[in-house]
């Protein structure tokens, strides 16, 4: 009786664990489920060097809003503001290693890929928004938009930083001569040197994630920004002069690695695009209306805020000229023209 007691006992105990075996096993195919979904899941990685309070922030998180909506969450938005991600340039290279997903990065350092986009550089060229927004979303754009492809490089979008304008720590800048000297910091782009070269300063190329310590430190005497930069990175703790010379409209490429894009399905794709262009002319009116919110804070700073005459602007106009020309060829004749030609309509 009691073998026959110690079977039926040993029964229900192997029935009980092939029961947790099976549970368990339920338990792991559901747990298979969930990571395959996970896996599923692709991460955007967007890197940008402006400040976590700029417009432009804005306009990424709209397009990480629309993507990640429209696309059901299967594609996710990781923005990484301040530089987190590295200067421009080496955010640019890891795009085309595929290492990062997208960045947003001025036309300005984009021209080292495409160097139509160096026409955007063009000193008093573009004169207001209603003209930067032509040639933006015009042709000229779309084909600019276009040499980055062979660089392994998509823009779905251009934003923008604004007009560019000159500030410095030494004294009032009221005419050409004023200027003369200047140890100024520029972008890493030779139309940018060549032009601060012509208006008779000494220009120095260095990374925006360096900028303020190289003017903190005075290693620079002068720089060239929006006001958005300015303000929000607090330049007049270290500039206490800014003149109004709008020399150079800035837009800023919302650019998507090709070797990410192309792994994503055709409607990801059609998404990831969508954002790009709903998100750009979202953040370039966001960027507009704040624009002279920007200015009041620097003037409410205590930065001397001086507009030049038109005589003088003239005079800055007349010694770039050489420059525009020179840099024809290397935009490209056929580009230079072309962006010339919107202009002048």
């Amino acid at each position: 009786m009691k073998k026959i007691l110690l079977a039926v006992l040993l029964c229900l105990s192997l029935f009980g664990l092939a029961a947790c075996s099976g549970s368990g096993s339920v338990s792991g195919d559901g747990e298979k489920e969930t990571a395959t979904k996970d896996s599923e899941k692709v991460v955007m990685k967007l890197g940008s060097v402006n400040n976590d309070k700029h417009t432009l922030h804005e306009g990424y998180q709209k397009f990480k809003e629309i993507v990640e909506k429209e696309t059901n969450g299967e594609v996710e938005v990781e923005i990484y503001m301040n530089g987190l991600l590295g200067n421009d340039q080496t955010m640019i290279e890891a795009l085309q290693l595929g290492t990062i997903e997208a960045v947003g990065a001025s036309t300005s350092m984009l021209a080292n890929w495409a160097p139509s986009m160096m026409a955007f550089d063009l000193p008093f060229v573009i004169n207001d928004e209603s003209e930067a927004d032509k040639l933006l979303d015009g042709p000229f754009g779309e084909k600019a938009a276009k040499q980055l492809e062979a660089e392994q490089l998509l823009l779905v979008g251009y934003m923008e930083n604004g007009f560019r304008h000159l500030t410095n720590s030494k004294h009032e800048v009221k005419t050409l001569q004023d200027i003369e000297g200047f140890k100024i910091r520029t972008m890493q782009t030779p139309l940018n040197l060549a032009t601060w070269e012509a208006l008779g300063t000494n220009p120095t190329p260095m990374p925006y994630t360096e900028l303020f310590t190289a003017m903190e430190q005075k290693v620079i005497d002068a720089q060239e920004n929006p006001y958005g930069n300015m303000a929000l990175d607090k330049f007049y703790e270290v500039q206490k002069y800014l003149t109004k010379t709008g020399h150079v409209y800035n837009p800023m490429g919302l650019v998507i690695s090709k070797k990410f894009y192309d792994q994503l399905s055709p409607e990801q794709q059609t998404v990831v695009k969508k954002a790009g262009e709903e998100a750009s002319t979202y953040q370039r009116e966001l960027n507009r209306e704040r624009s002279e919110e920007y200015l009041k804070t620097l003037e409410d700073e205590g930065m001397v805020i001086t507009d030049l005459s038109p005589e003088a602007r003239k005079e800055f106009e007349e010694k770039v000229q050489g420059v525009n020309e020179d840099f024809a060829e290397k935009i490209g004749t056929e580009y230079y023209d072309e962006f010339m030609a919107e202009v002048s309509k």
